[in-house]
Order: C-alpha cells, then structure tokens, then sequence
C-alpha cells in the first residue's frame, strides 16, 4: 500500500489527574528520523513511544510532542522532614552564638529552606499509561492520514503514467511514417540539385539514418517500466525509493528520445513526456 511520509495527527484525553495533548508531524525524510519531546516527568515511556513507532513507520521525519498538564485542585500532602528540621535549628544557633548582634530565627524562613519541607510522591503510573496509550492512538491517526494521502500520490502517478502511455503508443505508431517523411525529404533535396545519384547508395544512407533515429529501444524500456511501477505500487513494502529510481530512468529514456528526433512531433513527444515524469517525481519524494 502507497503511503506518504507528509501527515499531522493530534489526540488529546482528559482525566481527574490532568490533561494530555499528543501532536505527531510527518515530513518527507531519506530514512526514519524520530524527534520525540516529553515533559520530564514522562521520559519513561520514552522507548516504549520509539519502539511502537518502528513498528509502524519505515520513512520520513517524525516529530512527537507531548504535553501533560496537571489538575490544578489536585493538590499533595505536605510533610515536615524533622531530622532535618533539627540539624537546620541547630545549625542556626551555632552560627547566632557567633554573631555580635543574633537574630531571632523566623519559622518560614526555617520553612523556605530546602528539604524542610518534603511533598507526598504523586502516583504518575496511571499517566504514563494514559500517555503511552495516547500515542497510539495518535499513531494510528497519523498512519491513516499517511494511508489516505498515499492514495492520492499513487492516482496521480497512475494518471501520469497513462498520459505517457498514450505518447509511447502513439510515437511506436508514427515510426514507419516518420521514416517515410525522411526519405521523401533527401529525396527532394537530390532532385532540386538536379544532379545523378546513385540509387543503391542512397538506400544505404537512408538504412544509416534509419539506425540513428531507431528509438524502438527507448519505447520498449518505457512499457516495461509502465509495468514495473504498476508491481511497486501494489507492493506492501514501502515503495518511495523504487520509484524514485523509476523516475530517473523514465527520465534517462525521455532525453534519448529527444536526442534522436528528427521531427517537431517526436521532439514535443518528448518534452510532453518529461513534464509528466517531473510532476511524478516531485510528488514521489513524499511517499514512503
């Protein structure tokens, strides 16, 4: 299945301990590039996010972003560290015998100092699997999205291959003619210059000619990579690189053909064709 590296996808959820916002980006990338940014408290699920991740996406650049806001009426219990409490105390009474003028200790400045007063953990299992399973979500929204979009690049190449389908078909059909149209050509130039020639070395120079402008082989080369591109776009591996290459050699074929023409016809046949592969292979660049 054809799918693009170019999404976005944002899943959100709602609980008593708080909120979860999760934004999953998409570009175009040469190889998997994963940007996963957490609030600190969630960095444990962080592996988990990358594993469930590989397993779903092969290419393009990701940027996973999480926020996680807490409730603000959940509030945690306050308890006195006494131990250190003491040790603060005791310290301050040291340092005022050794003062000129001491000064009366003042309980919230006792309170204000650090590691007196110490805060119940917070249970954060529940938001770490609420997280982790939100990404999952948001996963699978953004590999649809990539699906749906993937769907649409493969009709435009479809469409674009039909279109240079027809040029193909149509140039194999106008070979014979074209050939006839040269010889008719030289053949008049000889008779304005009213002079003899003979007859058999003429035939050879128009074989010579013949051979030159033969692009049966480019035509050939382009109905095999019609059908080569019809296999890699029904294929279940990600297909982007292939028919990248596909597209160079589309594009190889459309400038040889160029090269040999001899008409008008034959030389906008060409230009035709490299328009259409040049809007192929921009919009190749997104798929997967």
């Amino acid at each position: 299945m054809t799918r693009s590296m170019t999404a976005f996808s944002r899943s959100s959820v709602e609980q008593p301990w708080g909120s979860l916002v999760w934004e999953l980006r998409s570009v175009n990338h040469r190889y998997l590039d994963v940007i996963i940014k957490l609030p600190e408290e969630l960095r444990g699920i962080e592996n988990d996010v990358r594993r469930h991740l590989n397993k779903q996406l092969k290419r393009g650049k990701i940027e996973c972003n999480l926020r996680y806001r807490d409730a603000q009426n959940q509030q945690t219990k306050l308890r006195i560290n006494d131990a250190y409490v003491d040790e603060v105390l005791q310290v301050c009474q040291i340092i005022n015998t050794k003062l000129h003028q001491p000064g009366e200790m003042n309980v919230m400045d006792v309170l204000k100092w650090p590691g007196v007063l110490e805060n119940d953990e917070k249970n954060m299992k529940p938001v770490l699997d609420s997280a982790l399973a939100l990404f999952d979500t948001a996963l699978s929204d953004l590999s649809e999205a990539r699906e749906s979009e993937g769907q649409r690049l493969q009709l435009m190449v479809e469409e674009r291959c039909a279109a240079m389908q027809i040029i193909v078909n149509s140039e194999r059909t106008r070979r014979p003619q074209i050939l006839e149209q040269t010889r008719q050509k030289k053949k008049k130039k000889i008779t304005m210059l009213n002079v003899e020639f003979d007859q058999e070395r003429f035939e050879q120079e128009l074989v010579y000619i013949a051979q030159k402008m033969d692009v049966d082989e480019e035509l050939d080369r382009l109905d095999s990579h019609f059908i080569e591109i019809r296999k890699i776009l029904n294929s279940s591996e990600p297909v982007g690189r292939r028919l990248d290459f596909i597209m160079q050699e589309f594009n190889r074929e459309a400038n040889t053909l160029g090269s040999k023409s001899t008409d008008i016809e034959t030389t906008q046949a060409a230009v035709e064709l490299k328009v259409l592969i040049e809007q192929m292979r921009e919009q190749v660049q997104n798929i997967e």
